[in-house]
């Protein structure tokens, strides 16, 4: 196995990542038949099966399992060479970048993010993965997404703050107790709408708890998104950060107010791994990034 195109290593890796022909060929933009026939061709290098089907897709075999870091990383190291001898012009670039947002950030940075790279980049094509905290790290390192914005620190990758951010109270416009000032007593003394931790964002609880302090909770939710639809007209009171909350605000209904404790503030990153840094397609998308969301902040 002396001579191995380099297209060949490239499918076998987004197979790997993707466990679907199908989606390996959106992905690569090719046709199923022409990953499979990839494969076919994999399997006679290596000779190995490599991918054995199963009722979720195709599952690696021992052999492939072995093969794919080194694979990943040689091909990574391969096209962060060529990009980084390419000049990169994004008013005619057709590149496709990944990123990873949670779905505040879909909300918040996604809009903002897209108005600049439609204006400067028209024709490039952006793919949002749903972010996953504990998987954010591997899918930087696999090349899986070329960057991430999250609260959490990636270990492992680089990363800059974008903006720093507070909690605070979302409550209908029209509250019939509480006007432009919020103090303990009422807050604890009204109705609660919770978004479920998994979202990242207990903060403001965990700070009640080691006061020994505990609000009503009317309603349990597992997205912020519904908010706008659910606080307008009621007495219903929530916390998030300070960026999404004006936001729902700015749509009419809402009113945002600050908090009658304090919760401590925290930083929102934008994450890549350090071998992109080459690629100048990939440092133009990070410096994009960054100035339409530090730019566009609204509060």
């Amino acid at each position: 196995m002396t001579r191995i195109d380099l297209n060949l290593i490239r499918t076998f890796v987004v197979l790997y990542e993707v466990r679907s022909v199908t989606l390996a060929a959106e992905r690569l933009f090719v046709t199923q038949p022409s990953v499979s026939h990839a494969l076919g061709r994999l399997r006679e290098l290596f000779e190995d099966t490599l991918f054995t089907r199963s009722r979720e897709g195709v599952q690696p075999t021992f052999v492939a399992e072995q093969l794919y870091d080194t694979l990943r990383e040689a091909l990574t190291r391969i096209e962060g060479a060529v990009q980084g001898v390419r000049q990169f012009e994004p008013a005619t670039t057709e590149r496709r970048f990944r990123i990873a947002l949670s779905d505040l950030g879909e909300m918040g940075f996604l809009p903002l993010i897209l108005e600049r790279l439609n204006r400067e980049a028209p024709r490039a094509e952006v793919e949002v993965l749903p972010l996953q905290v504990d998987q954010v790290g591997d899918w930087l390192a696999s090349g899986k997404v070329d960057a991430a914005i999250c609260r959490p620190p990636v270990p492992g990758s680089r990363s800059q703050a974008l903006i720093r951010e507070h909690y605070v109270c979302l409550l209908s416009e029209d509250h019939p107790r509480i006007g432009t000032r919020l103090d303990l007593p009422t807050y604890l003394g009204e109705r609660h709408v919770e978004v479920t931790r998994s979202s990242g964002h207990g903060s403001a609880e965990d700070v009640l708890k080691a006061m020994k302090l505990e609000r009503r909770i009317a309603l349990r939710v597992p997205h912020f998104s519904v908010l706008p639809k659910i606080l307008p007209g009621t007495e219903l009171l929530s916390v998030l950060p300070a960026q999404i909350a004006c936001m729902f605000a700015a749509e009419g209904g809402l009113k945002v107010l600050e908090l009658p404790f304090e919760v401590p503030a925290f930083e929102v990153s934008l994450h890549w791994r350090a071998s992109s840094e080459k690629s100048a397609a990939l440092e133009w998308f990070r410096r994009t990034i960054a100035e339409a969301i530090i730019d566009g902040q609204r509060c």
